[in-house]
C-alpha cells in the first residue's frame, strides 16, 4: 500500500450529519407509520379469515392472502428516492384526481358564453380548473406564508471552483460546508434551478456606453464585444443555473410570527457559517422571491445575467 494513500485518505476525512428528516424507528426497523400500516393490514386479513373460515380451507384462504399480503408489504416497506411507496401511491391517486389543466385564475374560472354551442364545448373537453399555489403570499422580508405548512425564506447562493484548489484548499471548502450541515435545526433544501440568459440589455448597455469609453480602441472593442453578445442572444439557447437556498419552519415549535422570524434567522446564520467555504448567501427580499417565483412557476421567462455589487456581470 502506498503511504500516500493513506494520507489522502486522512485529509478528506470529514463527519457527516446524520439525517435529521429520518423518521425514528419504533420497532426493530420500522417506523411508527410502517407498525400502524403492517397492523392495520394483518387485522383486516385476520377479521377476513375469521369471517370465511367456516366455509374456505386454510390452504384456500392462503393461497388468495399472500399475494395481497406481499402486495401490501411491498407497498409499505419499499422506499423510492428515500420516500415509502405508499406516499408515492397518494401522490399518483391525487395527481389522477386532478385536472391536468390548470390556468391562474383568482376569481375562478369563467363558464363559456352560452353562445359557444355545446357539441364545441364537449370537443374542446373538461374546463380548466383554477390553479391553487401552496403559498399565501410574501411579507416585505421575503418570507413566504405556506399557509397551514409554515413559513419558508430563500436566497441565493454562488458557487465555488472545487477541483481547481489544492487538497488543502477542498477540506477547508469541505468542513467549511459540514459546520452548516451540523447547525441545521430545521428543514433546508438546495435547489439548483435553470433558466434562460436574456443577454440583449446587456449588450445594449454596452453600446450604450462604448461612446464615454476614452480610447477609440476601447470604444471599438466594446462595440464589438456588444454584437457578439446580440448574436449569442439571438441564438436564444443560453442556459444559466441558480443555486437558492431554502429554510423552512413549521408553525408548531414557534408560532406563525416565530416561524417568520426563526427562517430569517436561519438565512443570516447560513450566510454567516457558508462564508467559511467561501459561498455568498444573498438573502431575497419581498419583490426579488416574488420574481423568483414567477419565473419558476414560467419556465420560458428570460432572466437578465446575474450583477454583482460592483455593477459587473457576473
Amino acid at each position: 500500500m502506498d503511504p500516500s494513500d493513506e494520507t489522502v485518505n486522512t485529509l478528506y476525512a470529514t463527519r457527516i450529519p446524520a439525517d435529521i428528516s429520518r423518521p425514528d424507528r419504533l420497532l426493530g426497523p420500522f417506523t411508527a407509520r410502517q407498525c400502524t400500516l403492517l397492523a392495520t393490514a394483518a387485522a383486516v386479513l385476520y377479521g377476513v379469515w375469521w369471517a370465511t373460515r367456516p366455509f374456505l380451507a386454510p390452504l384456500g384462504f392462503a393461497a388468495l392472502v399472500v399475494p395481497i399480503a406481499g402486495a401490501v408489504a411491498a407497498l409499505v416497506l419499499g422506499r423510492r428516492e428515500g420516500v415509502g411507496l405508499d406516499r408515492f401511491a397518494l401522490a399518483a391517486l391525487a395527481h389522477a384526481r386532478t385536472r391536468g389543466r390548470r390556468v391562474h385564475a383568482p376569481n375562478g374560472v369563467p363558464p363559456l358564453p352560452e353562445i359557444v354551442p355545446a357539441r364545441w364545448a364537449k370537443t374542446a373537453g373538461p374546463q380548466p380548473t383554477a390553479m391553487d399555489m401552496p403559498y399565501a403570499g410574501i411579507s416585505p422580508g421575503g418570507v413566504l406564508d405556506l399557509r397551514g405548512a409554515g413559513t419558508a425564506a430563500l436566497a441565493t447562493c454562488s458557487t465555488v471552483n472545487f477541483e481547481l484548489r489544492s487538497p488543502g484548499e477542498q477540506q477547508a471548502l469541505t468542513a467549511g460546508f459540514a459546520r452548516w450541515l451540523n447547525s441545521l435545526t430545521g428543514p433546508a433544501q438546495v435547489l439548483v434551478r435553470c433558466h434562460r440568459i436574456d443577454l440583449a440589455p446587456l449588450a445594449e448597455g454596452l453600446q450604450q456606453d462604448a461612446a464615454g469609453l476614452p480610447h477609440p480602441a476601447l470604444e471599438q472593442a466594446a462595440r464589438a464585444h456588444a454584437v457578439f453578445l446580440a448574436d449569442l442572444a439571438a441564438t436564444g439557447a443560453l442556459i444559466g443555473r441558480q443555486i437558492v437556498l431554502v429554510a423552512r419552519e413549521y408553525p408548531v415549535a414557534h408560532g406563525r410570527r416565530g416561524s417568520q422570524g426563526r427562517v430569517v434567522q436561519r438565512i443570516d446564520e447560513a450566510a454567516r457559517t457558508l462564508a467559511g467555504a467561501e459561498l455568498a448567501v444573498t438573502p431575497l427580499d419581498g419583490e426579488q422571491a416574488a420574481q423568483l417565483i414567477t419565473a419558476a412557476c414560467n419556465p420560458d421567462t428570460l432572466t437578465p445575467p446575474a450583477v454583482t455589487a460592483g455593477g459587473e456581470p457576473s
